[in-house]
Order: C-alpha cells, then sequence, then structure tokens
C-alpha cells in the first residue's frame, strides 16, 4: 500500500440513469443506473519547495482546456470550521470552478479531522492536482474540434465554452477528486480506496460536497454510480445533509466528520443488482443539445403534488416496469428486453403528456422509434431527466450493427439538418478504481 502523499491517480465514471428519472427523487421508488466507459481522472501529487520555503497552496489544473488553472489558499478556521479555502487570482480575470472548489473544502477538511484525532500536527502540504476527462464528456463541434486523437484530446476552447453530453461529468469530478486526495494525504490504515469501508466513507463525503457545491440536495444516483459502478439506487433522506454549515463556520469540521463516519445513512446502493448480459452493449447517442434540467424537474414535481394519488399510481406503474427492465437484463433474455423498453418509454410518455414537460420530446421520439427498428438494436429511452440530451442505447455488442447505426444517424442528421452521433462510450459495471501513472503519459 503507498504512503500518504505519493503521487496518485483515481478515475471515476460517467452515468447514465437508465429507469427511474424523476422517481429516483423520492425514498419510496429506485433508479436503474449504468456506469459508463467514460471517465474523470485526477492525479494528485506533491508540490516539492526549496528547503525552509513553506507554502500552503493547492493547484488544480485541467490541462485539455484554455486557462484552465485554479489556485487555492488554504488555511485552518477557527472554531473547528474546519480548512478554508480560497481562491487566488492567476492572471488579470478570475474565473471560479465551484465543485473544485467546494471539494477541496469538504476534502481537506474531513482529512484534517482524521488526523487531529490521532496527531496533533496537519498532514496537509501543498499538492497539485491534475483533471483528465475522456473525450466523450464534450460535443464537438466543427468549431471546436480537438486538436489531437487518443483518449485525453487538447480542446481550442475554455473549459465554460465546452459543451457537455450530460454523462455526469460533475459528480464523476466530485467524487474522483475526492478520492485522490482521501489516497494522497491518508495513509491506507486510515483510507482504502478498495475496501468497503473506504467506498463508503468516500460515497458519504462526495455526496455532501456535490449537493454543496450544487447548491441542494440532489437525489445523488450520479455520485453513487461514479463510486459503486452500475447498480440500483434508492435515496438517501435529504435531512442527513440539510444540517451541514458552510465551511470555515464554527463546528463545521465537526459536524462534517459525524455526517460522514458517524450519521446513519439510508441510502440503498445494490451493485448486484444490475447487469448487463454478454453480447449486449449500452451505447449513447449525443443529440448535441443539452436539456433545462433543473425547470424540468420543478414542472415534474409540481404536477405530482396537484394530482396526487393519479401520479403516485402512475409513478408505482413506471416503478414495476423498471424493475421488469431490470430483472430482464439480468436474467439475460433478451427477445424480452424491445417489449421491456417499449412499456418503460410509454409511462415516459404519459407523464411527459400530463406534466407538460417534454421528457420524451416527439423528436426523440421519431428517433427513437427509427434507431429501435435497425437490425441488432433492442431499443433505448431518452436517459435521465429526460429532454434534448443524449439518448440511451441497448444493441448488439458487435461491428456490423455498431455500422448500420452510425449510416442511419449520418442519413438523419443530413436530411433533419441536425447533430446526432454515436459515441464512443459504453457501459461499464466498475465504479471508482485507482490507476495507473502510466495512462497519463504526456500530461503530467
Amino acid at each position: 500500500m503507498p504512503t500518504a502523499n505519493a503521487t496518485v491517480a483515481v478515475s471515476a465514471p460517467g452515468k447514465v440513469l437508465l429507469a427511474g428519472g424523476y422517481l429516483v427523487l423520492d425514498r419510496s421508488y429506485t433508479g436503474l443506473v449504468l456506469g459508463l466507459s467514460a471517465r474523470i481522472n485526477v492525479v494528485a501529487a506533491e508540490i516539492h519547495t526549496a528547503q525552509g520555503v513553506q507554502l500552503n497552496e493547492i493547484v488544480v489544473d485541467s490541462p485539455q482546456f484554455q486557462d484552465a488553472q485554479w489556485r487555492y489558499g488554504y488555511h485552518l478556521a477557527p472554531e473547528k470550521g474546519g480548512i478554508k479555502v480560497t481562491q487566488l487570482q492567476v492572471g488579470p480575470t478570475i474565473t471560479t470552478n465551484p465543485f473544485v472548489e467546494t471539494t477541496l473544502s469538504y476534502a481537506l477538511t474531513y482529512i484534517d479531522a482524521v488526523v487531529s484525532r490521532r496527531h496533533s500536527h496537519s498532514v496537509i502540504k501543498s499538492s497539485r492536482l491534475i483533471i483528465l476527462a475522456d473525450n466523450d464528456y464534450y460535443s464537438h463541434s466543427h468549431a471546436d474540434k480537438p486538436s489531437a486523437a487518443g483518449r485525453f484530446a487538447s480542446f481550442p476552447v475554455t473549459l465554460k465554452g465546452a459543451n457537455k453530453t450530460g454523462l455526469g461529468s460533475s459528480a464523476a469530478l466530485v467524487t474522483s477528486l475526492t478520492a485522490s486526495l482521501l489516497t494522497h494525504y491518508l495513509p491506507s490504515s486510515l483510507f482504502d480506496l478498495s475496501s468497503k469501508q473506504g467506498k463508503q466513507t468516500l460515497h458519504n463525503l462526495a455526496q455532501a460536497a456535490h449537493c454543496a457545491a450544487q447548491g441542494k440536495v440532489g437525489s445523488g444516483f450520479d455520485v453513487a454510480a461514479a463510486v459503486y459502478g452500475s447498480c440500483t439506487y434508492r435515496r438517501f433522506s435529504p435531512e442527513i445533509l440539510t444540517a451541514l454549515p458552510e465551511p470555515g463556520a464554527p463546528g463545521f469540521s465537526e459536524k462534517l466528520l459525524a455526517v460522514v463516519d458517524g450519521e446513519k445513512w439510508d441510502v440503498e446502493v445494490q451493485d448486484d443488482g444490475v447487469s448487463v448480459p454478454p453480447g449486449l452493449v449500452l451505447r449513447m447517442c449525443d443529440v448535441d443539445c443539452g436539456s433545462q434540467t433543473v425547470s424540468m424537474v420543478k414542472q415534474v414535481l409540481s404536477w405530482r403534488g396537484q394530482d396526487e394519488q393519479h401520479s403516485t399510481a402512475l409513478w408505482n406503474d413506471l416503478q414495476s416496469k423498471n424493475e421488469e427492465l431490470a430483472a430482464t437484463l439480468k436474467a439475460g433474455a433478451l427477445d424480452q428486453l424491445p417489449a421491456r423498453l417499449g412499456q418503460v418509454r410509454e409511462l415516459i410518455r404519459q407523464m411527459g403528456q400530463e406534466s407538460g414537460v417534454p421528457i420524451e420530446p416527439d423528436t426523440q421520439t421519431a428517433l427513437l422509434d427509427g434507431i429501435s427498428s435497425i437490425d441488432g438494436v433492442y431499443g433505448g429511452v431518452v436517459p435521465g431527466a429526460g429532454g434534448y440530451d443524449a439518448l440511451a442505447l441497448l444493441m448488439r455488442d458487435d461491428a456490423q450493427t455498431q455500422s448500420r447505426v452510425e449510416d442511419f444517424l449520418a442519413t438523419w442528421s443530413r436530411e433533419k439538418d441536425a447533430k446526432v452521433k454515436l459515441l464512443g462510450v459504453k457501459g461499464e459495471m466498475e465504479g471508482v478504481r485507482r490507476e495507473s501513472l502510466d495512462v497519463y503519459a504526456g500530461w503530467l
């Protein structure tokens, strides 16, 4: 096992919520989440300074993008307020990155609190973090084609100017960043990413940081997939996180430690509840037009509150169909898959029509119906909250089927004046993991 402050590399997968969009917000229901081969990678290394020089700085680089460096100072806040992180200005302008900044505050506070229980001195020395995202996290228009092939391309745009494909990059980032910091700073006796306890610690801490960064307590399925990989997921009670004060506020350190290590989380993650049979693959189709998920969720929940009896009956029916879909996948009953996917889609469209929310818009219906008629394609869904985002397809894992799908999408794009393409990303079972530094040759 590595010692603390070793150079470490960690990756966490993106996700697709194949079934359970909207339902996953409610603890009465579950979501069927598949991990993806597209990963967010973080390399954590110590910054070596000249003898006698002390530096309290964390440098975060995202070298695939232009102007993507963030520098942070950090200090121990009074009254057990934890580690307060402050962004330092680099150049004439300052660009914030709330997911990185919040994760640093939460992870460093937890690390300091854990070590302080055993030692009087802090282990937090200056470090450099390098973030590398697999290419499929971003749509590539003709104007911003990445400059090189390979797993990590350079993009001629800033991070803010990149068009995300909706694969769950923020949760994968927070998870891999948190895991790399824990592994870098803590000895394996206090944190072991490969252990059950290590994953539980990571899950709880990453959920807390991710919710704080996005300003609300979400369902958490995306963080769960980043940690555990493909799973069926029942959310935790939001009250677990709502009482946490701001980083730096009195008592933040103690309360964060209590939430991560002491609080009884009622989350249910069954990573043995999902499997994709051999010869079948999940593929994503990029429609290059992201959706406003937040406003769609608000509208669906408003509809749910207006006619609770009817909407509950519909959700119960949808939960049942989602469970049948998961069971069909696990059993490998491929002949039943088109019907199962069709039943889920039918209820999703009904919910969309009744709530006035384009969960499966007409254009997506036409596209899905067309793709589903291709030999070797079992069907697909508009995953997650739906809208004009990526499609999730279940198809035979062979070159001939892929070629037929790509030809269909090329024709569709030309005739409809749309940008639709098959992404390279595939469904994957594994969650967060350590990586060899060799993977990142040329970037470190």
